[in-house]
């Protein structure tokens, strides 16, 4: 660096300001530099100037807000919060134009665990002096009558320098003559221009042309100068010139005002008359072009009007050169300076710039926060601007979308968002907030802007079993490597942060010995395999534990347990252990006098395996011995008979077998031999001695279907037996029932029946009891029409029917060709009053016997007093007929 850009303390005039008191403090530093400094030229540190304002708290890591693309311009040291020149360097020219003051801003992060601290900067460009002086143009041309006083001044073109302050233009230089001299003119834009004023008389017949040489010279050190060739031709003499009533003239223009406004209406006056006072109006050579597009200057009338759209903001006055010249042989002419001074309107809306702090560009619109995030945490910076001035550029902003996020202001037209609660990604990864800055002015200008936050994942959940405890059941005698089970631990975090890997931790089983030498678990997908076959005998139950962990810093982890039933096959034989076997035999003595029943000795044996297959039984190999029985399941070993007379010396073979209740079934042999002898016994204990199973075999024995069977038979013998009773029963109280006066005067009325209900020629029969003394046949009740009984007896006898209509109410109805009696009886009190609805079908085949059952009906003489019968079908009166009944168990038995 060089001396002259060192930043001593007093050259930096730091002012620490705090801002904001919610857990975090803002501060301003200000420093400066000059333009066109090398890159990475240091400008300051930020740790050294802020350690005299921390006091006791810690300064971190530094950051960069990226800012109005200053990330170029400057550059920030994380560790110390060194500054220095980008490496574009920093053009003043470029950055502010002809502004006297160049100040870039921008903030500076500083973090320190869970807090932060917000560093404002401000960065003031001071200007060099590398640009010189420049006129427009090389050569002016000028023109003058000889006729001119002395003091008249002649405008010249503005010589432009990029610089500002002393580094601009300060002073003009005119080569020595004897008739014109040079004088520097003040600008409205804080520029400077000359004008070259008559010293005395001209005589056009001595010298009608001058050249002169301007020189534009600026204050810089060292200075830097500029030239022009000023050439001024006299002219013959004129009389008048034009004159304005004033020689400058202010004018007030709203920013917003529309093209062709008027501005001024100029009126200069010649005394001259002719074409010597004829005006002609123009702008002078000191006008700029921009400028002259902007305005519009008739030339016949002096009217100054707007041509263009102005801007208060880039521009706040222009200084207008307006010359009036006559139009003599040698016109003469008079300026007048117009300046048109701005005024500010409230036409443009506010701005907003938001720079996260890092992981996404300042115009993504996306900024990231961790999950991890304490309160009052920096999320962004919210920096508004506006163009306009005053009230019109005063901001304020607000936050709209989520409580989640606050706003506070940090400086001026600054805001941080931070967090106001804590936040959860696995609830909600994003948040979509709306920033609204609106200005003051009348009416206000409004801006919005959409705004993304998304939450970085960080490691806080461990993983989760799908379950505390794994229970799984697995057949002893599996093969290595036999997979068992899979363990499921997720984690809602992302990445790393979300990555389980297992392991088994050494525990040791109930049983002894860790799980871990007996399983295995694979440490990406969870599976469980066994290492080793399992034995249920030895180790019934196998637990382990089994870790999940993530693959976060910290690494969080969380635990499960396994437990493996080992479900017992039949692997093991059963072992006779008494008596005491010598190579799988053993020799029993039995006495020769022992009686039946007598308890040869008592087989035991043990058998390694659980449940059914643990089960024993004992048996003889060879079937049924006619001396000794075995009990199948104590295993005692017993006479079945007293030993004959001559057996004292024989010895009995036998061989004793032992099997388990496995599938398939385990066993064990043992060759015993009974050697009879002539001791008696000790003690006798006596047993009784039960048949074998191939005894039992032998024995004749009930089949369970032919129970069942015997069974159901007899009750339906018994039900058909109650079904026979409860006829016959009925059958009698039939043939002994009389009706009484009471019945035959409330009897129902009888019923005339169709021939075609009962056809007894094609053997069809129906009848169907409705339990209401009526039926579904085509009886008098539904032939309202009273034509059964207009049927003429050709008629009945072409049809050769007999129709039976038999109900509950025991009406008996029948017809010949001949006549159709009907009869009807009363309801026995013993029956129901409202029988449910039965409908038989039954086909009877004609038959000589059931055609003569109803001819001897029909021939033999009442057995009982005629009844008298008459209806009223709808207003039809039926002659009063005899009917003879036949009685219900010749009826029946014809059946």
């Amino acid at each position: 660096m060089s001396p002259d850009l060192t930043l001593s303390r007093a050259e930096l005039s730091s002012l620490l300001l705090c801002l904001l008191a919610a857990g975090c403090l803002t501060e301003m530093v200000r420093y400066h530099t000059y333009e066109e400094d090398a890159p990475g030229t240091v400008i300051g540190v930020l740790w050294d100037d802020l350690q005299s304002s921390s006091g006791d708290r810690p300064l971190g890591s530094f950051w960069l807000m990226e800012q109005f693309s200053n990330s170029s311009l400057v550059r920030v040291r994380e560790g110390d919060g060194q500054l220095s020149i980008g490496e574009e360097g920093i053009d003043r020219e470029r950055l502010c134009g002809q502004s006297l003051q160049c100040v870039l801003a921008f903030d500076v992060v500083s973090f320190w665990q869970e807090q932060y601290r917000l560093v404002h900067v401000e960065l003031e460009v001071r200007d060099i002096n590398d640009n010189a002086p420049r006129f427009p143009q090389a050569h002016i041309p000028l023109e003058v009558s000889e006729s001119a006083a002395p003091g008249t001044r002649l405008p010249l073109e503005i010589a432009v320098d990029p610089d500002v302050g002393s580094n601009s233009i300060q002073s003009f230089q005119l080569s020595r003559n004897s008739h014109f001299g040079i004088e520097a003119q003040p600008r409205a834009d804080g520029g400077k221009s000359a004008e070259l004023v008559l010293l005395q008389e001209l005589d056009r017949e001595t010298q009608a042309a001058y050249t002169l040489e301007l020189v534009a010279q600026d204050g810089g050190s060292p200075a830097r100068a500029g030239t022009a060739t000023v050439s001024v031709r006299v002219l013959d003499a004129n009389d008048n010139s034009p004159a304005f009533p004033q020689g400058s003239v202010t004018v007030e223009l709203g920013e917003d005002a529309p093209r062709g406004s008027l501005l001024l209406d100029l009126d200069a006056a010649d005394p001259d008359e002719g074409p010597n006072g004829e005006i002609v109006y123009g702008f002078g050579s000191q006008v700029p072009a921009e400028a002259r597009q902007l305005f519009r200057l008739d030339p016949l009338s002096g009217r100054l009007t707007l041509e263009g759209p102005v801007d208060y903001e880039r521009q706040r006055t222009y200084e207008l050169d307006v010359q009036a010249q006559d139009r003599g042989a040698s016109p003469l002419a008079a300026t007048c300076k117009v300046i048109v001074r701005l005024a500010d309107v409230n036409d443009n809306a506010p701005g907003i710039s938001i720079s996260p702090l890092s992981g996404a560009p300042a115009g993504a619109g996306v900024a990231y926060v961790s999950e991890a995030a304490a309160r009052d945490s920096f999320v962004a910076l919210v920096s508004t601007s506006d163009r306009d001035s005053g009230p019109n550029g005063q901001v304020r902003c607000a936050l709209y979308g989520h409580e989640h996020f606050a706003l506070q202001r940090a400086y001026a037209d600054s805001y941080v968002l931070v967090t106001a609660a804590p936040l959860d990604r696995e609830r909600v990864a994003e948040y979509n907030l709306t920033l609204v800055a609106e200005d003051l002015g009348s009416p206000p200008f409004k801006s919005v802007r959409q705004y993304t936050v998304r939450v970085s994942d960080e490691n806080d959940n461990a993983p989760l079993f799908s379950k505390p405890v794994y229970e799984v059941a697995v057949l002893e005698n599996n093969p290595p490597g036999a997979y068992l089970a899979t363990v499921v631990a997720r984690d809602p975090d992302l990445g790393r942060n979300g990555k389980v890997l297992y392991r088994l931790l050494e525990t040791e089983s109930p049983g002894g010995g860790p799980g871990s030498a007996l399983v295995s678990v694979d440490p990406r997908s969870g599976s469980v395999r066994a290492r080793q076959p399992l034995d249920c005998e030895e180790l019934p139950l196998v637990e382990a534990e089994i870790e999940a962990c993530d693959g976060g810093a910290p690494q969080l982890c969380q635990r499960a347990r396994l437990r493996l039933r080992v479900v017992d096959q039949n692997d093991n034989a059963p072992v006779i252990t008494s008596p005491p076997l010598a190579n799988g035999s053993a020799e029993l003595p039995l006495p020769a006098s022992a009686p039946a029943g007598y308890l040869i000795a008592r087989f035991a044996a043990s058998d390694a395996d659980q449940g059914a297959n643990s089960e024993l039984s004992y048996s003889l190999l060879g079937g049924a011995h006619p001396v000794v029985a075995l009990n199948r399941d104590t295993g005692e070993l017993a006479l079945r008979r007293r030993l004959p007379g001559g057996a004292a010396g024989a010895a009995f073979p036998l061989i004793v077998a032992v099997h388990d209740g496995g599938r398939p079934s385990l066993s064990c042999t043992a060759a015993v031999r009974l050697v009879p002898t002539d001791t008696l016994p000790s003690s006798v204990e006596i047993v009784v001695v039960q048949p074998s199973a191939e005894e039992l075999q032998l024995q004749p024995s009930l089949d369970l279907s032919v129970v069942l069977i015997a069974v159901l038979a007899g009750g339906c013998g018994l039900l058909l037996i109650a079904i026979i009773a409860v006829a016959s029963t009925c059958r009698r109280s039939k043939s002994h029932f009389q009706p009484g006066p009471e019945e035959q005067g409330r009897g129902k009325e009888a019923r005339l029946l169709k021939g075609s209900d009962l056809d007894l020629i094609s053997g069809s029969f129906s009848a169907k009891d409705s339990g209401k003394g009526d039926s579904e046949f085509n009886d008098s009740d539904s032939d309202i029409s009273g034509e059964g009984l207009k049927r003429p007896p050709s008629q009945s006898a072409e049809n050769k029917t007999i129709p039976l209509h038999y109900e509950n109410d025991y009406t008996v109805a029948y017809s010949t060709p001949i006549y159709q009696p009907i009869l009807q009886l009363g309801k026995p009190n013993f029956l129901p009053q409202q029988p449910k609805l039965k409908e038989y079908q039954v086909n009877i085949p004609k038959t000589e016997r059931l055609q003569s059952v109803f001819e001897r009906v029909l021939s033999d003489g009442p057995a009982t007093p005629p009844t008298t019968l008459s209806r009223q079908y709808k207003g039809l009166n039926l002659p009063p007929q005899n009917t003879l009944l036949p009685s219900a168990s010749e009826v029946a038995t014809s059946f």
